[in-house]
């Protein structure tokens, strides 16, 4: 209505509309100075000039009202916005249903999060390899009598592990290793049948939208290829090794490990956040800052990825045993054998210099990324949940960053090795939270 009245003074249409859309209170003036001058070139006893004295004084007084107006429009509008992210995975569901996916997917996503600390510990106690075969139902039944322990340990010492590494162990310390890979297994176990009894009556109550089904269904994929993926990474390590080397797990198969099983938690906590952080009033950004964040923390998602995964080479090469100092690597900045093996490429997969080297490196450029995103997320106005999204995820950078030089400046003691790895995987966590409230604000 006063952008149809401002129209007839015969103002710019671009400055009714900045009325409109704007701050009532800031283009009050601008537009009074313009109305004048366009009343002195026609006289004040005009049409125009009726029409300014008799609308001026009402558009005066009723300024505030009409910036309450434009707050409550933009509020409505955003929270409109916010809600249609979620509304491509929720739909329709009520709002109990909502909660309750919700909730066992968190419940998902922290099994499998217990089963990457659980296999980390598992490696780090070079117990990874004492169960010889697999099976998926005769072996959920441990070894009971003594008969059954001692066959179960004379399968052990017919590898290489027992051979070239193990070979003055005794069967209580077999039974403690035996027990580490058991818990890792029967925990692998216990994540499928959380994830699929559930997904079974949701799915038949109509809980899981359109848009969720196939999502269930790749993450159930997932997590029986994490099984059979688990068991051909195992049966590398079971191998006569090639080479003088110590018996170990392909590398290569460990970080494919890995990576599903972050992928896995990645999907999982998105689609689990989606369904349960409530929508804010969300106020809309108009900065060119805010696409440039969203672009710029999805590359930090990807590079705290990379950097995990890179840990897995330096694992399963058992690379953290060289040059345990920093940040020099043997007082060099760069090492000599660096590019030791031919051809060139091997070196980043098999040198265990090289992977160190990449891992530090990697490391070092993720938790500075992390700090700029902060920084440059210090320039768009979000709401407090984005923000001490943000606040969480640079505080883990530097604390992964910590226990990375300890764990190597100690030489990888097992303690401060897992609680590095379960650190990448909490700084994940944070990057996807932070992800997923810049998804809720509005374009």
């Amino acid at each position: 209505m006063f952008a149809l009245h401002l129209g007839r003074l015969g103002l710019q249409q671009s400055a009714v509309r900045s009325f409109s859309l704007s701050n009532p209170l800031r283009q009050w003036n601008k537009l009074q100075v313009q109305s004048k001058q366009i009343i002195r070139q026609s006289g004040s006893n005009s049409n125009i000039g009726r029409w300014y004295n008799r609308f001026a004084p009402l558009c005066r007084n009723h300024s505030r009202l009409l910036t309450s107006d434009a707050l409550m429009t933009v509020r409505s509008t955003t929270t409109k916005a916010s809600s249609n992210v979620a509304k491509s995975l929720v739909g329709d569901i009520p709002s109990y249903a909502r909660k309750i996916v919700g909730g066992w997917l968190i419940i998902c996503s922290g099994m499998v999060v217990g089963a990457v600390v659980l296999g980390g510990v598992t490696r780090l106690t070079e117990s990874g390899l004492s169960m010889t075969d697999w099976n998926l139902i005769k072996g959920m039944k441990p070894p009971r009598s003594n008969e059954e322990w001692e066959a179960e340990f004379k399968k052990y010492q017919e590898y290489p592990e027992f051979k070239y590494l193990h070979h003055e162990m005794t069967l209580e310390e077999f039974k403690w290793i035996f027990y580490m890979e058991y818990s890792h297994r029967m925990w692998g176990r216990a994540i499928g049948l959380v994830f699929a009894l559930p997904a079974m009556v949701f799915w038949n109550r109509g809980w899981l939208s359109k848009a969720m089904k196939p999502r269930v269904i790749i993450y159930g994929s997932l997590i029986l290829f994490q099984g059979l993926l688990g068991w051909y990474m195992v049966k590398s390590g079971l191998e006569e090794p090639k080479t003088e080397d110590v018996p170990r797990v392909s590398q290569y198969r460990l970080a494919s490990h890995l990576g599903s099983a972050l992928l896995l938690y990645t999907l999982m906590l998105w689609s689990g956040l989606t369904h349960l952080m409530p929508t804010q009033n969300v106020p809309a950004i108009a900065s060119k800052s805010l696409p440039l964040l969203r672009k710029s923390a999805h590359f930090a998602l990807a590079m705290i990825f990379t950097t995990a995964l890179s840990g897995a080479f330096v694992a399963g090469l058992d690379a953290g045993l060289l040059y345990n100092s920093y940040p020099k690597m043997a007082d060099k900045w760069i090492p000599d054998d660096i590019l030791a093996l031919s051809p060139t490429w091997r070196n980043f997969f098999e040198n265990p210099t090289t992977v160190q080297f990449d891992h530090r490196l990697l490391g070092t450029t993720t938790a500075t990324i992390v700090g700029l995103l902060w920084f440059y997320a210090k320039r768009v106005p979000l709401h407090p949940r984005a923000r001490m999204a943000i606040n969480c995820m640079c505080a883990m950078a530097g604390i992964q960053v910590t226990l990375g030089i300890c764990t190597l400046l100690y030489y990888v003691p097992t303690k401060l090795a897992a609680s590095h790895q379960s650190g990448s995987v909490a700084l994940l966590t944070m990057a996807i939270w932070f992800l997923n409230e810049l998804k809720r604000i509005p374009k």
